[in-house]
């Protein structure tokens, strides 16, 4: 199984939408996903990521189900330097503090403790791994049990934030260190794939990360920006 995460076009954060730049965004990324034999769609609730997803569901003549968890992710808490941002704060844990995520528990850190991130992160890890159980692979561990089930490709239209939970969970890496090194731009196209050996241990593989290709450079009317 593969299952291919986009994020949403170039947005209107305000009226949750796509700009006139996102919805050409959105269309050069159905023209891309049309030779991906997709067979599911699935898209956060908010306005710019059903947008983009839109798109891709036209092109291909797919229906869209809601993933209501894929909604993005909120931030903040009290004595949180940057307003809680964990983008910023994931760079100062690094930059400032030379964390070693992978020694130190990041979820204890003044930054994430009380965060509403973390509470976000906690919901989507939860609520993938029943999605991806109910596509044929229970998460225990570092690791995944395959069941009988047939290949196929799944598209995920979603955000920085809730997409970035997945990357974390489902690979296994702390999340404020793919929110700092592993950043994606909009509509970019990432691939996860799932080897199919029922009844056997596997991972997923990160076949394809940040592909944005398909629109162009990042200036004229495709420029895009930081979330």
């Amino acid at each position: 199984m593969r299952l291919i995460l986009i994020r949403h076009g170039e947005p209107d954060y305000k009226k949750d939408c796509l700009t006139a730049a996102g919805r050409l965004q959105a269309a050069a990324c159905a023209d891309r996903l049309a030779s991906e034999q997709i067979s599911e769609i699935y898209t956060s609730p908010m306005g710019r990521a059903r947008e983009t997803a839109s798109y891709t569901a036209k092109k291909l003549g797919l229906t869209m189900t809601i993933l209501p968890f894929m909604h993005e992710i909120s931030w903040g808490g009290e004595n949180i330097p940057e307003n809680g941002h964990p983008w910023t704060l994931s760079d100062r844990m690094i930059a400032e503090e030379n964390t070693n995520f992978f020694l130190k528990d990041w979820r204890s850190h003044p930054y994430f403790a009380g965060n509403p991130a973390l509470m976000y992160y906690d919901t989507i890890s939860t609520e993938i791994d029943t999605f991806l159980e109910a596509q044929g692979y229970r998460h225990m561990g570092n690791r995944f049990l395959c069941a009988a089930q047939k290949e196929k490709t799944i598209a995920l239209f979603s955000h920085g934030g809730s997409g970035a939970c997945v990357l974390a969970h489902t690979l296994s890496l702390p999340f404020p260190y793919v929110l700092s090194v592993m950043p994606y731009d909009f509509t970019s196209i990432i691939i996860l794939r799932f080897e199919f050996s029922p009844d056997q241990y596997v991972f997923p593989r990160l076949q394809l990360f940040n592909d944005v290709a398909h629109i162009g450079v990042t200036d004229g009317p495709f420029l895009q920006h930081e979330l």
